[in-house]
Parts: structure tokens; sequence; C-alpha cells
């Protein structure tokens, strides 16, 4: 690391600004809002000596003769200075800032690429709302109270998530800063003891791209990480460093945590003041079990609240070029799984009512549901199996429902698997050609 990062305290300070045009306005306002007592100096104007008794020394100035003379006089004073655009003459760096006063997030480069420092702005401008300025106006005032209570510092830190992760923002995102002042207080007040809660949220089917803001939020602001088993590292690690993960995913031919048993364990952490994430695959409500652990948690008293996120049965079909629906093609679609008692009777009937069937399942059942739904649409019927979506090692082949069994076993298809059926994979062959990992049968005859 090559510059130590550091916010300065210029109130009252002498500070000088060297140059003129757009640069020297700019940093003379910018010295100027944090209370400085800024001189701008001219090139023509500026003398050998002008610099004493400045504590800080920007040359915003094009004069290679003025940048050669400041950086010498402010190296031999001791003074702080800037050359801008000449990094081998600065004794600091100003970074990109993001302001939500009085929080300001700095980004630097090292002087590497003020583009990159400038675009990276641009994106946490887009994710850090206006609430985070009055939020953190608000758990300041919270963190005095606490301290003057003796509280300890791992004890503040539990009433601070949970300031984080209660209505607190959401409220004053939508202008309601008294209703979160008073959150705030009260959560305040009652201390790390209060009680927790616990957000159902969508993993999305795998790129961590996918998933909502909210849901990257609650992830790094969790105590507890309760995830199934095919959450992708690359999300879990956007849990935060402190954050305790627990694999509760149910795994085929292996001993898995009865449902009953996850929903305790989510009751168990949030009674205790945790604030808990349970990371489900896709939506959480989407065969994910989710209305189950929401009607535990509600019946337990617990506070809830729930992210959606994704399902694979349209990320799948997306990420592999396959609409679901499409204009004088397919105008309705049904999504099902392979599992559970009847589910070929299911299978059946939503084959015959929608005009694409999704179908989520383990890639071992797939030469079974083939055969069942080509009887009972044809053997003919556009199909597709699409596995892993999404992500770097993305798989997707399809042709007739008859043969994709064999097509799926020849390019060595993963599990689980989302089958496809419906005219809309024959209609979107040429995009799914032209996709990363992907291969189309062609004949579909």
């Amino acid at each position: 690391m090559r510059y130590y990062p550091v916010f300065l305290d210029l109130a009252g300070q002498r500070c000088v600004v060297l140059g003129e045009g757009k640069f020297a306005i700019e940093k003379a306002a910018s010295l100027r809002e944090a209370g400085a007592d800024v001189e701008v100096i001219t090139s023509s104007e500026y003398r050998t000596g002008d610099l004493a008794g400045a504590r800080l020394v920007v040359d915003a100035s094009e004069d290679l003769e003025v940048n050669r003379r400041s950086w010498a006089e402010a190296e031999a004073a001791g003074i702080l200075i800037n050359v801008v655009d000449r990094p081998a003459q600065c004794r600091f760096i100003a970074p990109a800032i993001v302001r939500r006063d009085p929080l300001l997030v700095a980004i630097s480069t090292s002087g590497e690429s003020p583009f990159l420092a400038s675009a990276l702005r641009a994106r946490i401008e887009r994710w850090l709302g206006r609430e985070w300025g009055p939020l953190t106006v608000l758990i300041g005032n919270v963190r005095r109270q606490l301290r003057e209570r003796g509280m300890s510092i791992p004890e503040q830190t539990r009433v601070y998530r949970r300031i984080l992760n209660s209505e607190t923002k959401d409220l004053l995102r939508r202008g309601r800063t008294d209703d979160a002042a008073h959150l705030a207080v009260a959560i305040g007040q009652a201390g790390a003891s209060g009680p927790g809660r616990v957000a159902l949220v969508g993993a999305g089917p795998g790129d961590p791209d996918l998933l909502t803001f909210k849901a990257r939020e609650l992830l790094a602001d969790a105590d507890y990480v309760l995830h199934d088993a095919l959450i992708t590292p690359e999300t879990l690690a956007l849990c935060g460093p402190d954050a305790r993960l627990e694999d509760v995913g149910k795994r085929a031919g292996l001993p898995n945590p009865r449902q009953e048993a996850i929903t305790s364990r989510l009751v168990e952490l949030a009674q205790a003041g945790h604030a808990v994430v349970r990371l489900k695959g896709g939506d959480p409500f989407v065969f994910g079990r989710g209305g189950e652990e929401l009607a535990g948690l509600v019946e337990a008293g617990v506070e809830v609240v729930v992210v959606p996120g994704v399902t694979a049965a349209l990320a799948a079909p997306a990420a592999a070029g396959i609409p679901v629906t499409m204009r004088g093609v397919a105008s309705s679609v049904a999504i099902t799984t392979a599992q559970g008692g009847g589910s070929l009777d299911r299978l059946r009937g939503l084959a015959l009512a929608a005009d694409t069937l999704v179908v989520l399942m383990s890639r071992a059942n797939l030469a079974e549901v083939a055969a069942v739904l080509a009887r009972t649409v044809g053997g003919s019927r556009p199909a597709a199996v699409i596995a892993n979506a999404s992500l770097p090692n993305q798989q997707s082949v399809s042709g007739p429902l008859d043969r994709i069994a064999r097509i799926a076993d020849q390019a060595a298809i993963g599990t689980p698997a989302t089958l496809v059926v419906g005219n809309v994979v024959a209609a979107s062959a040429l995009a799914t050609a032209v996709l990363p990992n992907s291969s189309v049968d062609g004949g579909f005859g």
C-alpha cells in the first residue's frame, strides 16, 4: 500500500491552490467546503515563499516550472502538496468522493487510474442511497447514548446491526425521519438483548451479480446465515467477516436436516437477538419451502422480512436464450418439479394445459420425465435442458423430447437441471446457438 488513507481536519487552516481554470476552481471549492482558509494564487503571480505557513498545497497549474518550484518549496518546508496529474510530485492524492454527509466514501487507485476511481464512484452513488446520511447521524446519536451507559463494544456492535437490519433505513428512504429516529432510539434503549429478525432471502440461480441490493445488504450485516447446499462460494463471500455460516442444505443420498429443525433453529437465533438470513436458492417461495418457514416464524412471533430472488425456473431458460412466453408461439407457462407424490400425473396435466412447461428436477429423473411427457404431448415437441444456469460452467442442450435425455447424456449435463418443453425452444434455437456453453441439436421434426 503506497498511500496511507486519512481524512484531514482543515477547518481554519491556510491552504494554497496554485493555478487558474476549472481544476483550480474545483479544488479551491472543495477545500472551502471543508472549512479551510483558501488562498488561490495564479501561475504568473506565484513566487517562491508564497507557501510559507500553509498546511496543504494543491498545484493545479499546467506550468512545469511552477510545478517544479512549488514541489521544491513544499518539500523543504514539510508541507503536504499535490501537483495535479504529477504522481511523482505528490505527498498526498485526492480520492474520488461519494458524499452522504456526514458519511464520506473515498475511492483511490493510488494514482493509477482516475477514470476507474470515477467509474467506481458512479456505481457506489447508485447503491448508496441518500438515506445513509441521516442514518449515520441517527447511529451516531445512539452511539453516544450507549457509551454514556458504559455498554461494551461487542454489545454496541449488536445494537448497530439491529438498527441496520430494522425498518430504520426504509423509513428514512420514504422521508419518515421522525419515525426512523424514534425506532433507532427504541432499539438503542432495548440494548443488545432485544429481539432479532429473520430475512428469507432468494439467492437467485447462482451468479452473485443477480442478487438484489437488499439481499447483499442483509448478507453483509447478518450475524448468522443458514444457507442451502447449492449456494455458490462467490455468493457466500458476500457475507460479513463475522457472520457464522450454517449449511442446512439437502443433498441426495445423504442424511438431511428436517424442515422442522431448520425452522426451529431460525426461531432460536432470532429470539436470542441475532440478525439471521435464511439464504435459499432461486426464490424462497418458488419450491423453496419458504412458505413453511415463514409460517413457523410468524407463529413463534419472530419478525420476518422476505427478499425475492430470481427463480431458476425463469433464469435458466433466459440464460439459455429461451423465452418462456413469445408472441405467436406461447402465451402461458407452467412451473413444477419432478418430485413429490403424484408428480408424473401432475406433469401430464400441466403439459397439456400450458404452452411452455418448466420442470425443476434432479438430472437423474430426466429420462423418466421426458418419456412421460413424450407420451403426453408427442416425442417431437421441442425441449431443452439447462444446468448451472448463469454460472461460468453453464450447460445447455436442446432437441426433440423423445431424444433429449440421450442428448443430455452425451453432453454430460450436470445436476440439478431445468427442463423446458414447448415450441419456444425451437423458436429460440438461433439465439441458443450463439450463447456460450449452449448447443442445439437442430432437428425438432
